[in-house]
């Protein structure tokens, strides 16, 4: 093996995915960092997303690989089979079109190379990220991994962004501004619009609560140092939601900052692809008889913020005692604790971590980005259900110190504005 630094051997000795993948042909020298896009049926939109790319810096092109997972289940559907043999097909001449020279690609779409059953983009993104690490040049500066997707655009300050946060960030991982692309029509457009505004008003809630998962996780806008994507144990397998989960992993092992200076933009299309996410939100909200996207009264985070800040001044407290103070703020969240088995984790916490700063540390890797949209679930499900967005975004708004316009989309531009989208 390549003399690499002793954590990333490591990785790819014990975690990285196995054969039978492979990229088609060993890239020339090694890079400072690597663009991974998977893509499954995007034969139509990836010759967008190569042209987008293709229009950042020459000089920056050079140092980046470019590598394009085509990819399928075993049991995918043979429209899907088809479209990804046809991609295979024409990636060497967009290659030579869009003069990207470190463009390389993964074949998991012929037969016997697909992936398995139950698998999707977090397999995917996995096989180009692992890829694409044992092509990183480490003698220099901690090279970077960047996650993209096949019908996503972007900018030609994008390579120049990510360079230059990194250069001067601390945190090991990224989220990018993103903005949708337009909807081919007025209903995918005001759907689009309404699935933008809940992810923004759902950050925003975040960070008025103190918590420090307030930063979106959005697949096609996420980056990280290569030492941080091991530390973080590389990205998981998930079908859907790989990209909520890697950057919460990220934030626990080495910190996720924002990102300034480019913006990255996702399609708006509809698609069950996946259970859940912006395709499946916004196919179901375009289906007939579909209701419209409703969204989190406003005062459940309030009861999160009344709950980092009751953890932050524990004074000593033992976990039943602080379930106790939760009680007084919510019985539903002293309720939705005790379920989590907060006072046993803790006082457990407690006891190994004597210092306050780690402590809270500890507290907030417990009580994750995950606990915490538990936690707005179980409030919603038990006594606060899901309003417009007309009720529940103005008091955010106001919270922010920013007044409001009229409609989604006023507020939308409002939230893009104040989330540091200017692209």
């Amino acid at each position: 093996m390549p003399n690499y630094p002793s954590a990333i051997r490591s990785y790819l000795h014990k975690r990285a995915v196995a054969t039978p993948w492979r990229i088609n042909a060993p890239p020339a020298g090694l890079f400072s960092g690597a663009v991974v896009i998977p893509s499954l049926a995007e034969s139509a939109n990836l010759p967008q997303t190569l042209r987008s790319l293709a229009a950042n810096p020459p000089e920056l092109l050079a140092r980046f690989l470019i590598l394009v997972v085509v990819n399928h289940r075993g049991d995918g559907p043979v429209a899907d089979r088809s479209d990804n043999l046809a991609t295979l097909a024409a990636i060497p001449g967009w290659r030579q079109e869009y003069g990207l020279a470190h463009l390389h690609w993964v074949d998991a779409a012929s037969e016997g190379m697909e992936l398995p059953s139950k698998q999707g983009v977090g397999l995917a993104r996995k096989i180009g990220l692992d890829l694409a690490l044992q092509h990183l040049d480490f003698n220099q500066d901690d090279p970077l991994l960047v996650c993209l997707d096949a019908d996503t655009l972007v900018q030609p300050d994008y390579l120049p962004a990510l360079t230059s946060h990194f250069a001067a960030s601390r945190a090991g991982g990224a989220s990018l501004p993103y903005r949708h692309c337009p909807a081919a029509d007025p209903e995918g457009q005001a759907a689009i619009d309404r699935y933008e505004l809940f992810l923004r008003t759902y950050v925003l809630g975040l960070e008025l609560a103190g918590s420090p998962y307030a930063f979106h996780t959005v697949g096609s806008a996420m980056a990280c140092r290569a030492s941080a994507y091991v530390a973080a144990g590389g990205m998981n397998r998930r079908l859907a939601g790989e990209d909520f989960y890697f950057l919460q992993q990220l934030h626990k092992t080495s910190g996720v900052a924002s990102l300034a200076g480019t913006c990255v933009h996702p399609s708006p299309r509809s698609s069950h692809r996946v259970p859940f996410g912006t395709g499946r939100s916004v196919g179901d909200m375009l289906a007939p008889g579909g209701g419209q996207l409703l969204f989190y009264q406003p005062m459940l985070f309030g009861i999160v913020a009344q709950w980092l800040a009751t953890v932050a001044g524990h004074d000593g407290a033992e976990g039943e005692e602080l379930l106790d103070r939760a009680a007084l703020i919510s019985p539903h969240l002293r309720t939705y604790l005790a379920q989590a088995g907060f006072a046993a984790a803790w006082n457990n916490l407690r006891q190994h971590n004597p210092d306050q700063g780690k402590l809270l540390a500890a507290f907030h890797g417990w009580f994750d980005a995950f606990r915490t949209m538990r936690l707005m679930h179980h409030l919603t499900d038990a006594a606060f259900p899901r309003i417009p967005p007309e009720q529940a975004v103005p008091p955010l708004l106001e919270q922010a110190d920013c007044s409001t316009q009229a409609g989604v989309g006023g507020m939308l531009e409002q939230l893009r504005a104040l989330q540091g989208v200017r692209g």
